[in-house]
């Protein structure tokens, strides 16, 4: 199998230009593993009079990826008749090469290589990442609107540029939106370690705010809580220890009586429901992610006694509602903690698909079975390789 692991988080930008356009794509929803594969297109035309070309560099791939692909998200890219196949090239797996197809993925930092003649905010060498959702992130490059891009800054890492659309905005807008928070005060949040929950934990502390990080018990648990302390958590608990009796009153003690403000939700289910109890008066839960696939069961008295409010919420419904300026507005902010250091990149591989259409198909069903089994720990960005 003919692909690789390589950890890098700059790449140099080559002026050498290939117009060979080969992309992950499918034309039907189904299990990633199953229904995803390369594929090799003849070259796009030129960008069109507001189009720009980009180059795209590296491109993760997140849960909400791989749930689109199943067909349980309520987000979808354009089916894609306009890509023709290049003739001689199959990915060898018993896919139809001549259906329309939809190509995968979301986020993604490019650099720009060629742009339309009306075009003014964009020249070649600019950095950018995608702006608007579900563009066609796992390509080699895409013709897209000057208005759905955004640039990014010389001194932001490819890797940061390529993950800081959707998860660190998440965590940001959650901190800010539902309650006030000051510095001193506490929130809880389940799913800690997960690539949103590890951006609340360095946004909060950013902020000043201290939080409560609750994690699945597992064999390397002190390991993981030495790594999220590190990034500015205050607490971490299992769930079960969660669920002690006992645990209220460390609480209140650590909090020094301190109502919690504000909890965040990417789990559903019993575990969520026992979180929730932790909540002070006038609290607000927020629920953006359901990873249990377990719904939320809350006890009325939460709501009577307690004057709880529940929301739900969704980035890209963020971005749907907010201006232009209000999305660069947000970048920057996110660009300013990371160069400030007060926001790391996730734990990664870049995965560098090599190699024949039937080589990468094979590689990135590889990935795709690890990734929905929960065995690979780390964010997985994909990089396609140099010659491609």
């Amino acid at each position: 199998m003919n692909f690789r692991f390589i950890q890098k988080s700059f790449f140099s930008t080559s002026s050498r230009q290939n117009n060979t356009l080969r992309a992950l794509v499918y034309h039907k929803n189904g299990n990633p593993a199953e229904v995803l594969r390369a594929q090799t297109f003849e070259p796009l035309g030129k960008p069109g009079p507001s189009q720009v070309r980009v180059k795209v560099l590296l491109s993760p791939i997140n849960p909400a990826d791989i749930n689109v692909i199943e067909g349980v998200y309520p987000d979808a890219p354009i089916l894609r008749s306009d890509l023709v196949p290049r003739g001689g090239t199959s990915s060898s797996v018993g896919h139809d090469r001549e259906k329309p197809v939809f190509v995968g993925g979301n986020e993604a930092v490019g650099v720009v290589t060629d742009a339309g003649a009306a075009v003014q905010e964009f020249k070649a060498g600019d950095r950018v990442i995608f702006d608007k959702s579900q563009l066609g992130a796992w390509a080699t490059y895409q013709n897209l609107e000057a208005a759905q891009l955004a640039k990014v800054d010389n001194d932001i890492s490819d890797v940061a540029a390529a993950t800081m659309r959707i998860n660190p905005p998440t965590a940001l807008l959650m901190l800010r939106s539902f309650t006030a928070l000051q510095p001193g005060d506490w929130i809880i949040q389940n799913g800690a370690n997960s690539a949103v929950g590890q951006a609340v934990i360095q946004v909060a502390a950013a902020l000043g705010v201290n939080t409560i990080n609750l994690v699945r018990n597992r064999p390397d648990i002190n390991e993981l809580m030495i790594r999220l302390h590190a990034l500015g958590a205050t607490r971490v608990l299992t769930y079960n220890e969660l669920a002690d009796k006992a645990m209220k009153q460390e609480v209140k003690k650590w909090t020094q009586g301190k109502p919690i403000k504000l909890g965040l939700n990417c789990v559903g289910g019993k575990d969520t429901t026992i979180m929730t109890g932790y909540l002070g008066k006038d609290a607000h839960l927020v629920s953006y992610g359901a990873m249990s696939k377990s719904p939320i069961s809350l006890p009325t008295s939460y709501f009577i006694f307690k004057n709880l409010t529940c929301h739900g919420y969704w980035q890209s419904r963020w971005y749907g509602d907010h201006s232009k300026a209000d999305r660069l507005g947000v970048y920057a902010e996110i660009m300013d903690l990371i160069r400030q250091k007060k926001l790391k990149v996730p734990e990664h591989e870049i995965l560098e698909l090599k190699g024949s259409d039937g080589e990468v198909t094979r590689a990135i069903a590889h990935a795709m079975k690890n990734l929905s089994a929960g065995s690979h720990g780390k964010k997985i960005l994909l990089k396609w390789a140099s010659d491609s």
